[in-house]
């Protein structure tokens, strides 16, 4: 099995957390499109004998292209590609994006496998919402999600972000019980962090917004897990909760370490034994493509980079590390002796099987480094 993922490097206006590649220009858009249309032939080897079970509209704001836009990418995606057999088809969106009518074109495209949105709410209180820098408000936030559900989107995933220093932990326990309220069946949910040469980062450098509380983020990382426990909830990957059987199948994926290609500016592509990124500079991207070159730096992973990279992903998720996956690389015995230096409290091991602990999953990151092999 493997994935398809599409970058849409477009925004309204830059959230003042975000270090993803955008643009806030639409003018490269039509090109942006039709360049994406023959990059999808131009890799149309990259997964060659795989069966495409999933594609995924990320950005940027996918919501910002056309209906007609996103049928075209498809179009060429089922025509490129022999053998898909799709199990889910998502669009990432902004709630302000999504009004009556847009709603009404998306589900259009439920013939064509779309039935996933995933919406960036973020916060159900405005002064979170401006502090982000986001283009919508809390009102058209619950609107949107329930225009969707009226148009017949039951698998929704909904953003939110913890950590604000305007957030008390009183309004993100409010955040978390009004996701309940909407009957939102996935949601995703992030700490705050400050990334460098963000507008958050220059932002906080010159005073002109309130800096992360770390012990603030740390608590509501435990409210949140807390209540999502309480209510049904899969913690099936350390910031992806779900109901049972509603988890995200294309990022699921991606933790437990299927192949997929990536198309658009700066999207990657993984293909079991190497990664390759595209060029993050629409012009060049568009340029290179109508030249017949797709503009990618590839790495090989040596054995030691796949058994760190299985560490990542796999320690963030509810199945856990399994340590016969380092017997066929030879690194089961190191594996071993690092846990054994490590606070018992931080994981649980049941044979070969290794999980983070709650106290663990603050740590994950830093657990996970412990582990890696080195060269």
């Amino acid at each position: 099995m493997a994935g398809i993922y599409i970058h849409i490097p477009f925004c309204k206006q830059a959230c003042h957390y975000c270090n993803f590649y955008f643009s806030t220009s639409l003018a490269q858009k039509e090109n942006l499109v039709g360049a994406i249309i023959k990059e999808i032939e131009l890799s149309k080897d990259y997964l060659t004998g795989e069966t495409i079970e999933t594609i995924y509209f990320g950005g940027g704001t996918p919501s910002l292209l056309e209906v007609s836009e996103l049928k075209a990418i498809l179009d060429t995606i089922y025509m490129v590609h022999p053998k898909v057999d799709l199990k889910e088809l998502t669009l990432e969106a902004n709630p302000d994006d999504l009004t009556a009518a847009k709603i009404a074109d998306l589900a259009s495209l439920k013939t064509m496998g779309l039935n996933r949105l995933s919406i960036g709410v973020q916060s159900f209180f405005d002064a979170d919402l401006i502090y982000m820098n986001r283009a919508h408000n809390s009102g058209e936030a619950q609107e949107a999600i329930k225009r969707a559900q009226d148009a017949g989107f039951s698998d929704l995933t909904i953003d939110l972000i913890y950590g604000t220093p305007t957030m008390s932990d009183e309004n993100w326990l409010a955040n978390i019980h009004q996701a309940f309220a909407l009957g939102i069946p996935h949601i995703s949910s992030y700490a705050l962090t400050v990334e460098a040469k963000t507008n958050l980062d220059r932002n906080i450098k010159k005073g002109k917004s309130q800096p992360v509380d770390e012990a603030q983020s740390s608590r509501q990382f435990d409210i949140l897990m807390r209540e999502m426990a309480a209510h049904g909830y899969d913690q099936y990957e350390i910031s992806n909760f779900s109901l049972p059987g509603k988890h995200a199948i294309h990022n699921t994926n991606y933790w437990r370490g299927q192949k997929y290609l990536g198309l658009g500016p700066s999207a990657h592509s993984f293909d079991g034994a190497s990664r390759r990124w595209n060029v993050a500079n629409n012009q060049i991207y568009i340029k290179s493509i109508n030249e017949g070159q797709v503009p990618f730096e590839v790495e090989h992973l040596t054995p030691a980079q796949q058994a760190n990279e299985y560490i990542m992903t796999s320690l963030r998720t509810m199945w856990g590390t399994d340590l016969d996956q380092f017997q066929i690389l030879n690194f089961k015995f190191q594996i071993i002796e690092a846990l054994e230096q490590m606070d018992p409290a931080l994981y649980s091991r049941n044979g070969n099987i290794i999980k983070l602990t709650q106290q663990g999953k603050h740590f994950a990151d830093h657990i996970a480094s412990d582990l890696f092999i080195d060269e």
